[in-house]
């Protein structure tokens, strides 16, 4: 209710998340309740560890002022990442966004770091925990903002895909259980004279050590050229397939250059018969089609083959039950067969598995064996392709 309306309230146009501006938008808004909620938490809480000497609550409260900074780094990271592509960057400046949520992955590990130092000294030499209750009250408030926060950025990441966001998300999730952690050791500090505030500091600070950690390896994953989205790939295969005239579609690669700035390749077998024009239109519409549905930049390379051809269409059927039998082989692709009487070769590519357990010479070794068996006259040329996804 409160997501819907400040959405409509700061957002024109809010559903077409498609534009570069009102995504903008909602990474501002974002940020900005961020920092707002994070800044209230951090003086709410600062202010009842300090009154009530304790260090477990003290460190949630930092925790939640890295939080507000890492807001702050959200917008920033919103706003270099929209700008313009220029003549160092001629694909644009996207992964800026994925470099924001980085440095807010490891600000949160630092204030973990931080605090399980303070929290172990504070377990060496302990001080009395005072309980009251209207800062008890406080932190169960603190509670409820913390999980509204994080379905309120979890709402907008997933509506915007933006990976700084979801992360913002998992990390006021994960302050819930600490915060909660440390509300149960602040009630127990009343009841018992055991020092838990220190042990409890400890829990909490290797939690946040733990999201930091989390975030770094979700954050970093794209920067390294991560695997595409596999329902992406579903989605350009299918389109690709329901045009006219292309049978076959491999070598479907996809470069991430931020949300929103995705170029993809992929080549599309047709029939070597067909007219070059009448190809060509079906592939330029197919190009424009995808690329604006699909929010990317599409390019396609035709592969032609032949349809009719006895010869082929039997050695390819009888090469494809070959391939079948090993179980590293996925799939082949632009078969073909040239030379002429006695001298001919078996030109094709065959995608392998990524954890197959056979080097590539002992599967191109395999099928030369297979296709002698059959074929004791044809000669083999096999490429072994990659599985971008």
């Amino acid at each position: 209710m409160i997501s819907n309306f400040l959405v409509k309230s700061f957002i024109k146009n809010s559903e077409d998340i498609n534009n570069e501006s009102v995504r903008n938008r909602y990474g501002y808004l974002a940020g900005i309740v961020g920092i707002v909620l994070n800044l209230l938490l951090f003086i709410m809480k600062f202010s009842v560890g300090f009154i009530t000497s304790s260090i477990a609550i003290t460190a949630d409260a930092f925790n939640n002022f890295s939080d507000m900074a890492s807001s702050i780094i959200t917008i920033v990271g919103f706003k270099l990442a929209s700008m313009p592509p220029d003549k160092e960057h001629p694909f644009g400046h996207g992964r800026i966004e994925y470099i924001s949520a980085l440095i807010v992955a490891f600000m949160v590990m630092f204030v973990g770091v931080s605090f399980t130092k303070t929290s172990i000294q504070r377990i060496l030499n302990p001080e009395v925990v005072v309980f009251e209750f209207v800062p008890f009250i406080l932190l169960i408030i603190s509670i409820a903002i913390k999980l509204w926060l994080s379905r309120f950025n979890k709402h907008i990441g997933q509506k915007i895909d933006s990976s700084a966001l979801k992360a913002s998300a998992a990390d006021a999730l994960g302050d819930v259980f600490t915060s909660s952690c440390v509300v149960l050791s602040y009630l127990a500090s009343k009841y018992i004279s055991f020092p838990i505030d220190g042990y409890i500091g400890v829990l909490v600070s290797l939690a946040i050590i733990y999201a930091g950690f989390t975030l770094v390896k979700e954050t970093i994953s794209p920067l390294l050229g991560e695997a595409p989205d596999p329902h992406l790939v579903k989605a350009i295969n299918e389109k690709l397939l329901s045009y006219d005239y292309i049978s076959g579609v491999h070598d479907l690669i996809i470069h991430n250059y931020g949300v929103g700035r995705r170029i993809a390749s992929v080549h599309v077998e047709i029939p070597a018969t067909i007219d070059i024009m009448t190809i060509h239109n079906i592939i330029d519409n197919a190009e424009y089609d995808i690329s604006k549905e699909l929010n990317i930049h599409l390019v396609i390379h035709m592969d032609p083959i032949c349809m009719k051809d006895s010869e082929i269409v039997k050695t390819r059927n009888e090469l494809n039950e070959i391939l079948k039998k090993h179980k590293d082989i996925k799939s082949m692709h632009d078969f073909r067969i040239i030379g002429n009487d006695d001298v001919k070769t078996l030109v094709f590519d065959v995608v392998t598995s990524h954890d197959k357990d056979t080097s590539d010479d002992e599967i191109i070794k395999y099928i030369k064996d297979e296709v002698k068996k059959i074929h004791p006259h044809y000669k083999c040329k096999i490429i072994i392709d990659k599985d971008y996804h």
